[in-house]
């Protein structure tokens, strides 16, 4: 069995990884603390705030399905996804944020899956909120120890052979997977290609839907 860490700072489950409450962090008190200082100096108003972050929940993973689908059809696409997601995004009009996303690829060889080790940094511009369980403490840790594992928790078991990386995804540096194309998808357009790519596998704990 290989596992290879890197770190750069339809679907049934027949189990997760433990959801655990969350404690209030440092992290967020100083976020909150940073927000009403912005509003006190009047940089941005409340009413901006709470609009971008409405903005921000609102995000689903039909942008980034929409990504991978056009990677599927287009290896040149595809090519430009993996080095820049976020100028890839741009071709399509898709804003992808300011922070750094690299596309990573799954393949029959390697199998790719992202984790926050540290808190829950996510491409949620693309993908939507992250899920409860990539927040809790025992998918942050136990991702990287054991990602078999944790991947066959979620029903995605791999042979032997495949190469498993683990993404250490960063403030400064996140992750978007782009599943394999599934089987017996040749005559479906982008947009039934769309309808394939869940949240789940652009995380990597799970493959992209198969055709019904």
């Amino acid at each position: 069995m290989k596992e290879h860490h890197h770190h750069d700072h339809g679907h049934h489950h027949p189990k997760q990884p433990d959801i655990e409450d969350q404690p209030i962090t440092y992290y967020k008190v100083m976020t909150e603390a940073l927000a009403e200082l912005l509003v006190e100096k009047g940089v941005i108003t409340a009413g901006e705030l709470r609009a971008q972050m409405e903005e921000q929940n609102s995000r689903s993973p039909a942008f980034g399905a929409k990504l991978i689908a056009r990677a599927w059809i287009d290896d040149s696409f595809k090519s430009r996804l993996i080095a820049d997601v976020n100028a890839a995004a741009a071709e399509l009009d898709i804003d992808a944020g300011d922070i750094p996303i690299r596309g990573v690829e799954n393949t029959d060889d390697v199998h790719n899956i992202v984790v926050c080790t540290l808190c829950s940094c996510y491409p949620r511009s693309l993908i939507g909120l992250p899920p409860d369980w990539y927040k809790s403490r025992a998918y942050r840790s136990r991702t990287v120890r054991e990602p078999r594992r944790v991947l066959g928790e979620f029903g995605t078991t791999l042979p032997e052979d495949v190469e498993v990386r683990v993404h250490d995804s960063t403030a400064d540096l996140r992750f978007l997977v782009i599943p394999k194309r599934p089987d017996g998808t040749d005559g479906l357009d982008e947009v039934q290609l769309a309808d394939l790519v869940t949240r789940d596998s652009m995380i990597g704990v799970s493959m992209a839907k198969t055709p019904a």
